[in-house]
């Protein structure tokens, strides 16, 4: 069973992988003025967000060794930080309905706000603070380790964190080719090629310190596709 959940596990990341590369890759249009956001644009990365990019990536992996593995240890840190980590029994289903996943659940607005909020016993409001909701099962460790990454990387004050920016992410995670995204002006693609390097960032943090413990710089080279939640 153990093996069966690594192998799902693994499989998911490199699935994931791929269609953050994609995206990365694809070319924006604004079909209002025309203008065009390659892959080769430059999006914030100046010297100071490269530093930050790079020191989110060093005190997570510094985190890591003090958790050792155990997904509680993580929790622990968060909550430590003022974040909230609620257990819920069917988390993804009940999260899914408002096209969110279990994990880290950045700020919403709206009814989507007004939904975890009720969810999680905070009462009826139309913005919700950061925090995670994951199942009332054992939470996989790497899994919630990837969301962990996210969270820290949106308290460290990197871009791509904002409700209107996660908002345009989502929907074209979903689908690439969903018209609402044609009228975007170039600032807004920007921010959503910012979203995507932030998930790929912590897609890979994952990929990187699992291909390390299993000492084989082909570890993924047998995956096919799979899912896997928190």
């Amino acid at each position: 069973m153990k093996k069966l959940k690594e192998f799902i596990l693994k499989s998911a990341l490199k699935m994931r992988a791929k269609t953050l590369e994609k995206m990365l890759n694809k070319t924006f249009t604004n079909s209002t003025s025309k203008t065009v956001i390659s892959s080769t644009e430059t999006m914030t990365l100046n010297t100071k967000t490269l530093e930050v990019i790079e020191t989110v990536k060093n005190n997570v992996k510094d985190i890591t060794k003090t958790a050792d593995n155990n997904p509680q240890k993580l929790i622990d840190y968060i909550e430590a930080q003022g974040t909230k980590v609620y257990k819920i029994k069917n988390a993804n289903n009940i999260l899914q309905k408002i096209n969110e996943h279990t994990g880290f659940i950045t700020e919403l607005q709206g009814i989507k706000a007004v939904y975890v909020n009720i969810l999680t016993g905070q009462g009826i409001g139309l913005k919700s603070k950061p925090m995670f909701i994951i199942s009332d099962k054992q939470a996989d460790y790497y899994m919630l380790l990837r969301e962990f990454y996210l969270w820290y990387s949106m308290n460290m004050k990197l871009s791509g964190f904002d409700f209107k920016t996660q908002e345009k992410f989502k929907k074209y995670i979903k689908n690439s080719q969903n018209a609402s995204f044609k009228g975007l002006h170039y600032s807004e693609m920007l921010k959503i090629k910012e979203a995507i390097a932030r998930d790929k960032e912590a897609n890979e943090f994952v990929m990187n310190l699992i291909r390390e413990k299993e000492g084989g710089s082909n570890a993924f080279g047998k995956m096919t596709s799979g899912g896997a939640n928190i």
